[in-house]
């Protein structure tokens, strides 16, 4: 358990790493001069090669790119994301400010779809091939075709303009994340009932049910005594995997409902070519996706004795 555990470890540090360097070339190599568009942004849109050349200094886009590189890879290790181009402030500071609210709407989306995908993967496997099954396929598919952010701007319209329920724009607290909450939660819901729906039907092929129903457990004992969590290391990846984007979903839903969180910081940040704030951004969205990755591959080494002491999932 203790090998799997390094060798998890190690692999997601590579995947970290990796990952590291693919946002900072793709930030780093764009087209544009960054010095120009600070300036722009500070009302210089005329300035002398001087100016210019000081900026750049400033920035430090002087630099050769594996110095730069470098000094940013540092940086971020000891929790130093560099300055923001937009602000003047610290970018780590900036996520301090707003991370709170992020997390408080990725948490509350993650019990809002755990809860969704259960009852329609349920309803779906409790009755295949019926009316109950076709239905709750149906409402899963919705979820999954339909954009995000078209789900936000109706719920908005219904719930709020048109029913006069909630607010138009939300202040980061308990009391305004439902709408929020609920829109990012619908992302995944419904790819996620799909799932468990396909893993509790192939779990029915198992000889212990024959037993469990000859012992008299009638069908919703054996559906959540012992299909349900035979069923659940799949489902539990899926969904471990999923939230991990949660937080590269965030912006769209954040923008729909001027959530005050990270989200939304980024978008303006995207818009004034913050590289600083956008490459820490994405690095934490990766690191959010790797750290849970491994938490969720654990927890599957824990519950299924069968992936102990192996190298890869089975």
């Amino acid at each position: 358990m203790l090998a799997s555990f390094a060798s998890r470890t190690a692999q997601a540090l590579v995947t970290l790493f990796g990952g590291s360097v693919a946002i900072w070339l793709l930030l780093n190599v764009a087209p544009g001069d960054p010095a120009m568009h600070v300036l722009a942004a500070r009302g210089r849109t005329d300035p002398d090669p001087a100016l210019i050349e000081a900026t750049r200094a400033e920035l430090g886009v002087d630099e050769p790119l594996p110095a730069r590189f470098a000094r940013w890879l540092l940086g971020a290790v000891r929790g130093d994301l560099g300055v923001s181009w937009r602000t003047g402030r610290p970018v780590a500071e900036e996520f301090a400010a707003r991370l709170p609210s992020t997390l408080l709407l990725t948490g509350v989306a993650l019990v809002f779809a755990i809860g969704i995908a259960l009852v329609l993967g349920l309803v779906a496997a409790a009755a295949p091939r019926r009316w109950p099954d076709a239905m709750s396929r149906t409402v899963a598919l919705a979820m999954v075709a339909v954009p995000g952010f078209l789900v936000g701007v109706l719920l908005l319209d219904v719930v709020v303009v048109q029913l006069g329920m909630g607010r138009v724009i939300s202040d980061g607290t308990l009391a305004t994340v439902g709408l929020p909450a609920f829109t990012l939660a619908l992302i995944s819901a419904g790819s996620w009932s799909r799932v468990l729906r396909a893993s509790v039907l192939e779990a029915r092929a198992a000889p212990h049910l024959d037993v469990s129903a000859a012992r008299g457990a009638g069908p919703l004992r054996q559906l959540l005594v012992h299909l349900l969590p035979n069923s659940l290391p799949p489902f539990l990846t899926v969904v471990g995997v999923s939230a991990a984007y949660f937080l590269g979903g965030t912006p769209i839903v954040e923008a729909v409902f001027t959530w005050p969180g990270l989200g939304s910081y980024v978008i303006e940040s995207i818009h004034a070519r913050d590289m600083p704030a956008v490459a820490g951004f994405a690095l934490l969205a990766v690191a959010a996706f790797v750290l849970v990755s491994l938490v969720v591959d654990l927890l599957l080494r824990a519950l299924d004795p069968r992936l102990r002491g192996t190298g890869r999932r089975r």
